[in-house]
Parts: C-alpha cells; sequence; structure tokens
C-alpha cells in the first residue's frame, strides 16, 4: 500500500474488522483444505496473526491507522504487518533469541537474555566486539533495530559519548524486548555497484522445490522400460506362431516356458522399481493381455477362447501398428521414440545445478552464472549418469539468471528485471549506498547503508488523517548520528542515481507507470540530492478521500513550466497558465500563514472541476479525479525531466514509438476480457506518456511519428485498430490545431462512470 493512498483514508473504513475477518476466513479455508502441507503450514501462520489483529483492535492494544498502532510501542519501532497496512500487536524485531543471540551470551559467559545482552554490549568488551564488526563490516541487519548498538559503539568510538548515551537512554526501556545487536555473517557487505534480485541461497531453495513433472517423466517411463518390455513380450509369443497373427498354432516347448518364466520374473521386478506408469497393469491393455496369458501358459493352464481371441487380437494390432520387432518399420520407430527419451530429465539436470549452487556462499548473488548453467561436464556425467553435453533448459537457467550481481542495467539488459516493479524491488540497494554517501566515516556509511536497505524492508501501515509513514530520518540511531553528516557530500552520488534510475525506468519500461515503491525511492534521492524534486504517488481510487498534498500542486507546476503551449496542454485541454497561478498563490497563502498547508484544496478542486464535478463518491468517481492528477503532474516526468535533467539515449521519439506499441499491445487484451476495465487504464496510462514523449519532440518528427501510428496498428489484431480509431482521430485533431473530442474524435482517458467507449456497445 503506498504512502499517500494510505493518508486519504477515513477513520470509518479504516477503522473497520470487515477487512481482517474477511482475510481470516480465507486463511482458515485455505488452512482446512488445501492439498499442500506447507501451504496449510502458512495459512495457519497466517490465522494466528489476523487474530492478533483483531484481538488487539477489540482490547484496545491496536490502534489502526496511527503511525504509533501498537500500544507502548513508539513510531520507530518496526511493527509486524500484515496484508492491507495492519499492524499486528507485535514487533518486527521481538520474539525468542535468535541463534546469533544465544551464541553472543554464550561467548560473554552472560545469561541468554536480551536485557543482559545489551547491558553487556555497553561494557569494554562488549564495545570491542562490536568494534570489531564495524571495522570488517561482516555484519547482516535484518530489522532497523539491529543496527542501533552498532551506532552507539561508533559514536562512543568517535568521541561523542553524549550522543551515545542519549540513544543508550531511548533503547534501554526495550532492551529486554527488542533485539538492538546485528548478526554476524561470513561475509562483507555488499559491492555498491552491483545488485541482485534473488541470493543464491534462494535460487537453491527454488530448485530445490522443483519436483518431477508426472506426466513426462511417466511418459519416459513408457519409452524406455514398457515398450522395449511390450516388444520381447510380443517377440516371445511370436515364437509360437506360424504366421504373424496365429499364435499358438507351435506348441509351447520347455525352453519357450522356461524363456516365458524369466520374463514373468522380470516384469515383477520392473513393475516394483518403475511404477510411474500403471497401463502395463490393465488386463485390457495389449501388454496386460500377452502378460496375462503368459502367466495362465506358463503355469500349465490352458487358455479359453476368449483369452486365446484377445491374445490373438493384441499380437495383430501390435503388429499392424509398429511391425515385427526387428523389421525396418519396428526399428526406425523404437530409434525416434530411444531418442525423444533420452535426454535427462529437467528434474536431474535442476538436481545437478543445485549442487552447484551448493558449494557458493548462500546469503547473496553470483557475479558470473555462466558456469552454473553450463552443459553437463565429463567429470559429472561420471557422477551422476547424466549424459556429457546435455543443457541445461531454460526453466533453469531463469532461476539461476535472478541472482545474477550485477549493475542494475546489466540486469535490465538481460531480462533479470522485466518490469518497473521489480526494478523497484532492487533500487533499494543502490539508493542505499547513495544516502551513506553523506557519511565521511567508511564504518559509519556501510552501516548506514545497511540500516538503509533493512528499513526499506519495512511494511507501509494503514494510515489515516493524512499521516505519513515513519522515514529512515526519524529512526533514534539516524539521529543520533545526524550531527556527523557531510550533506554536500551525498549531493551529487544522489543526483547521479536519481538520474541514472529516471532515465533506466523510463528509457526501460516505456508506456508504465512507475510503482509506487519506485517513486519512494526516487523522492529520497531527491531529498538527498536537495533537488527540489516532487514526487508523486499512485492513489488508490477504493479509499481516495478527495484531498492532495501540496506536493502535487508543486509536481503540476512543474509539468506547466515544461509542457506550457505544447501537444500535451493542448490534448487534454489544460490552461497551464492557470496551474502556474494557483501554484503560486498556495504558496504565498503558506508564507503568509508561516506554516505549510496539509494539503491543496485548490488543486482538489481543478481535478474535481476537469473530472465532470462533484457526483458522489465512487470508486469510478475517484479515478476519473485521481486520474486528473495524474495528466497535470505527468506522473513524475515532468518533474524527472525539468528537476532531474533525465535524457534518455533513443530519444524521445524512440519512447514515444514505444509507449503506442505498449498501448496496442494492452488494447489487444480487452478483445474477450471479462474485466476489461484495468487493461484499459493501462492502455490510458499508456497513452499519456507517448503524448508526453512527443510533446519534447520537434514539430517535424512529432508529426511524422503521428503519421507511423497506422502502422503499428496493422500489426495488431484487426479489432485493435478498430478500438483505437476515435483515439487517432482525436489526435491527430489536435495536432492540426483543433480539439481531441470533435469530429469523431476522442479524448483517451482510464477511467469512466459509464461505459467506456473501447468497449463494444450491450446489445438490446
Amino acid at each position: 500500500m503506498n504512502d499517500d493512498a494510505e493518508q486519504q483514508l477515513s477513520a470509518g473504513p479504516g477503522a473497520s474488522t470487515d477487512y481482517p475477518q474477511g482475510l481470516l476466513a480465507r486463511a482458515f479455508v485455505t488452512a482446512l483444505t488445501h492439498g499442500d502441507a506447507e501451504t496449510r503450514r502458512r495459512a495457519e501462520s497466517r490465522i494466528d496473526r489476523w487474530r492478533a489483529v483483531l484481538a488487539g483492535m477489540a482490547d484496545g492494544r491496536l490502534a489502526i491507522g496511527s503511525r504509533t498502532p501498537v500500544a507502548g510501542l513508539p513510531a520507530w519501532v518496526t511493527p509486524e504487518v500484515v496484508r492491507g497496512g495492519f499492524a499486528t500487536s507485535a514487533a518486527s524485531a521481538e520474539g525468542p533469541l535468535q541463534p546469533y543471540e544465544r551464541e553472543a551470551a554464550s561467548l560473554a559467559g552472560i545469561p541468554a537474555e536480551r536485557r543482559a545482552l545489551f547491558a553487556y554490549c555497553l561494557t569494554e568488551p562488549g564495545l570491542s566486539r562490536l568494534y570489531a564488526l564495524l571495522d570488517s563490516g561482516r555484519y547482516e541487519i535484518a530489522v532497523p533495530e539491529e543496527a542501533a548498538l552498532l551506532t552507539v559503539a561508533w559514536l562512543v568510538r568517535a568521541g561523542d559519548v553524549a550522543g551515545a548515551l542519549e540513544l543508550v537512554d531511548v533503547l534501554e526501556p526495550f532492551a529486554d524486548r527488542l533485539r538492538f545487536t546485528p548478526r554476524p555473517s561470513a561475509l562483507p557487505s555488499p559491492d555498491v555497484e552491483a545488485v541482485h534480485r534473488r541470493t543464491v541461497g534462494d535460487a537453491a531453495a527454488a530448485l530445490a522445490r522443483r519436483r518431477p513433472h508426472a506426466a513426462v517423466e511417466a511418459q519416459r517411463e513408457a519409452l524406455t522400460v514398457w515398450q522395449p518390455f511390450g516388444d520381447e513380450l510380443l517377440a516371445h509369443w511370436l515364437e509360437t506362431a506360424a504366421d504373424t497373427g496365429r499364435v499358438l498354432e507351435r506348441g509351447p516347448d520347455a525352453a519357450w516356458n522356461e524363456r516365458g518364466a524369466e520374463l514373468l520374473r522380470r516384469y515383477h521386478d520392473l513393475a516394483a522399481a518403475h511404477t510411474r506408469c500403471t497401463k502395463h497393469r490393465s488386463p485390457k491393455e495389449n501388454l496386460g493381455i500377452l502378460r496375462g496369458a503368459l502367466e495362465e501358459t506358463v503355469a500349465g493352464r490352458p487358455l479359453d477362447a476368449r483369452r486365446l481371441g484377445l491374445l490373438r487380437h493384441a499380437v495383430e494390432s501390435m503388429v499392424r501398428r509398429r511391425g515385427l520387432p526387428g523389421s525396418r518399420r519396428h526399428t526406425q520407430l523404437r530409434t525416434r521414440q530411444a531418442a525423444q527419451a533420452a535426454p535427462p530429465s529437467h528434474h536431474a539436470l535442476a538436481q545437478l545445478v543445485l549442487r552447484r549452487l551448493s558449494e557458493l556462499p548462500q546469503e547473496t548473488g553470483v557475479a558470473d552464472v555462466a558456469p552454473l548453467v553450463a552443459d553437463v561436464s565429463a567429470g559429472e556425467a561420471a557422477g551422476t549418469g547424466l549424459p556429457a553435453g546435455a543443457a541445461v533448459p531454460v526453466a533453469i537457467r531463469q532461476v539461476v539468471a535472478a541472482a545474477l550481481s550485477a549493475p542494475v542495467g546489466t540486469l535490465v539488459e538481460r531480462g533479470v528485471v522485466p518490469s518497473a516493479e521489480v526494478l523497484a524491488e532492487l533500487v533499494p540497494q543502490l539508493v542505499a549506498v547513495a544516502v551513506a554517501q553523506a557519511y565521511p566515516d567508511e564504518a559509519l556509511r556501510t552501516l548506514m547503508a545497511a540500516n538503509y536497505r533493512a528499513f526499506r524492508n519495512r511494511r507501509s501501515l494503514l494510515l489515516l488523517n493524512l499521516e505519513r509513514q515513519v522515514r529512515a530520518a526519524e529512526l533514534p540511531w539516524v539521529r543520533a548520528v545526524a550531527d556527523h553528516r557531510v550533506d554536500t557530500e551525498g549531493r551529487e552520488p544522489a543526483h547521479t542515481a536519481l538520474r541514472q534510475l529516471g532515465e533506466l525506468a523510463v528509457q526501460a519500461f516505456p508506456g508504465t507507470l512507475l510503482p509506487n515503491p519506485l517513486v519512494r525511492e526516487l523522492d529520497v534521492l531527491a531529498r538527498q540530492a536537495e533537488a527540489g524534486a516532487p514526487f508523486v504517488e499512485e492513489l488508490a481510487a477504493d479509499i481516495f478521500m478527495g484531498t492532495f498534498t501540496p506536493k502535487f500542486l508543486a509536481a503540476a507546476r512543474i509539468a506547466a513550466e515544461l509542457l506550457g503551449g505544447t501537444l500535451y496542454e493542448r490534448y487534454y485541454g489544460i490552461d497551464y497558465a492557470a496551474v502556474r497561478n494557483l501554484a503560486i498563490t498556495e504558496v504565498g497563502e503558506s508564507l503568509t500563514r508561516h506554516r505549510a498547508a496539509p494539503t491543496s484544496p485548490g488543486f482538489a478542486r481543478l481535478c474535481t472541476d476537469r473530472a465532470g464535478g462533484s457526483t458522489g463518491w465512487s470508486v469510478a468517481a475517484n479515478g476519473k479525479v485521481i486520474e486528473q492528477a495524474q495528466i497535470l503532474t505527468t506522473h513524475n516526468l515532468a518533474t524527472l525531466v525539468s528537476r532531474i535533467g533525465i535524457s534518455p539515449a533513443p530519444g524521445w521519439d524512440d519512447l514515444a514509438r514505444r509507449c503506442f506499441t505498449t498501448v496496442c499491445r494492452k488494447t489487444a487484451r480487452i478483445q474477450g476480457n471479462p474485466r476489461p476495465l484495468s487493461t484499459i487504464k493501462d492502455a490510458a496510462y499508456a497513452w499519456r506518456q507517448m503524448l508526453f514523449h512527443l510533446s519534447l519532440c520537434d514539430p517535424a518528427t512529432q508529426a511524422q511519428v503521428i503519421a507511423e501510428l497506422d502502422e503499428e496498428t496493422a500489426r495488431h489484431p484487426d479489432h485493435v485498430a478498430a478500438r483505437l480509431a476515435p483515439a487517432l482521430t482525436g489526435l491527430r485533431q489536435v495536432a492540426a490545431g483543433s480539439t481531441a473530442d470533435s469530429g469523431g474524435g476522442r479524448r483517451f482517458l482510464g477511467w469512466t462512470t459509464q461505459r467506456h467507449w473501447l468497449l463494444p456497445q450491450p446489445r438490446d
């Protein structure tokens, strides 16, 4: 859940128990009925957490919607948060002692209690241990609280004893409850340039969860075990035939019976060892008929007319379909089937790659994945029975590729980062480094980077009444070292990282709305760089209460300065001069009051008016207002261009073309879609970004791109061109000096309270 979306929630809906009760009920159903034991176990864990939420809401221990939802815990404590932003009554840093805490207590010769460990860390031996961790960088911080006592140690060593004592006073009331010590690690802090989507351990766990494909392995067993055995049975019966179909025309002799008994013994051994195929057990299948008749004959019991008829029919059909065993046709068929079954199973190759991964450090990524997914070597073939030179399948390669540790641009190029959402997962690793550059001391820089990475794992709370999420700067240990920052040292690295990330996101994923986690990281970098760049999140239409914070109007003013008089302004019918005046007026009013206003009522009125006025509360009506805010602000694109200076290498015309390709691809998914509205909204987002990029092109390039759009629609199903025709007409009319909604044209918006014009009209 995004920060600003949470800020818009009203107290009534936010405090309702309907949502947690609904998810508790779903968890109960899963725990009782799901076929997978691990899934049931996870559902039982969710049941416990949702029960804690409901119990806390009932007895007043939880204040859902507050920055301090758990009674007795300050805002800086990381709460345990479940789906929807609901806090349980627990903190993330509490619970039973971790193994590393027990080991530390044992080495120190103190009781295995958190308060005793806290006190020990403030002694000379305890501080010496913390100094060693600071210098080596070999520690992990899973939750921000684990950075607290390392910060105390750094302050003491830096001579800031007063700051250390003040921090200890803040932490001490929670010393028996929360973990304030880091977990030692065998690895140093990660490479500042490289990031990874998954660790080696994550990739190994994913491969370990893979199971053999039942149908594929059953087919392999049929081809390699039961069909060859069936050929042997058939050849054995044909020895009794005067021709290819008249079996038992020659009476079986003792030698034939002995060979038959050996075949039956082999059958039972094979059946015990190979259990995936079951057709051979059926008395109605050819193999079952041949085997059953052989058992009777070897036992000395003559076949009755019915069984003899079945036997002869089975032999005739087998010879007719495949030819006589040993014939050219039969041999060619079995050769093809053997080749089909020869490649090793994906499961066997996954186990080989898993062994390769097990030899690497599990807690980080890997700089080179090529050796991990190389063909089976001769040595591995000898040890595993896999054929030398066998290639690792693509599906397994993709699992390992996710553990590649490389610059984020490399990960995007290689497809390891396939979307802006995945990019947002990795960005905190980079932002942590940029944020930490403000600290001149190397040990403190490493510590603050680790703290930031852990802080970004903190889940957002459900908030009411325009409250905002806790920021990293509010953590007591971060405040304690604030005076040891040199902000000028961090500005340039932060601005460089901001520009690079902005360009990467816009260039790699054109036509895609910047996801809120990525927007938040850009905002952190912008504050670090003092760039004066207001970044705005996507608001949730289902909990929007009609208000916007002032940064939305600030972002719209930046867009007005960039896009005044452009195709973008004309297409959407914006008066950007009025937007600038509104922003200037509200800033002046804030200066007069000597305090910033919590909301921008003028911007809210403007968006509501542009959305057609107030039509009552509904998700669709809210969505129309939010969409107008996105149009006016360009949802961060203008800010990235004007304040950050991004200039993607392919050029604005290339981005416009690629955005339109996204529009066409999204529109193609409307056909036959039972829930097309979210797809239409995504197409409208891509359309808006196309218009933004077009507006930054010179007039000649702009005209050329618009002229080429029909060629792109022709590459997609016919209904795409038909659906987009009104939007393209509207665009060309605006380019020619008219308006979008005239002469058969349509302004392409995503939200509507009516039936969207992209959808076919319902039949009467």
